[in-house]
């Protein structure tokens, strides 16, 4: 019986491994796009984020006015909590530097700003399963 035990957990790290090793290579795929063809269809959903950390994503986005929303489904915006911190965002090959937070606190905002950025997720998706917001506030141009 502890033989069939050991080869599930084999068969779900291979799978997890897997699962994180596609996830980096399409990821990548994504940043070349953006990165040589800033005005293609993706780039009109998808903006390059760098983190505190280094790590640049790709992340869909809104952007409106002086301000950059993304929806986290990740851990990422872990950085961005606390008072936030600086990030640069690349929105159709131009490069703007903010102020990031994520919006942990006001359900009212996140749930507007969610329905322009996220218009087709499904009613009966529950709330928590939508993400974080992530909130940039760009710095002026000198």
């Amino acid at each position: 019986m502890w033989k069939y035990g050991i080869a599930a957990l084999i068969v779900i790290l291979v799978a997890l491994g897997a699962a994180i090793v596609w996830t980096r290579l399409a990821d990548r795929h994504v940043v070349d796009e953006l990165t040589s063809q800033p005005q293609s269809e993706r780039a009109q959903k998808v903006m390059l984020l760098t983190l505190p950390s280094g790590r640049t994503i790709p992340v869909n986005y809104l952007r409106e006015g002086d301000r950059v929303y993304a929806g986290a489904d990740g851990r990422w915006w872990r950085e961005l909590r606390e008072g936030g911190a600086p990030v640069t965002a690349v929105v159709l090959g131009e490069s703007l530097s903010g102020h990031g937070v994520a919006v942990e606190d006001d359900p009212d905002h996140t749930r507007d700003v969610f329905s322009r950025l996220r218009p087709t997720v499904p009613a009966w998706l529950p709330e928590a399963l939508d993400g974080v917001l992530v909130e940039i506030q760009v710095s002026p141009k000198p």
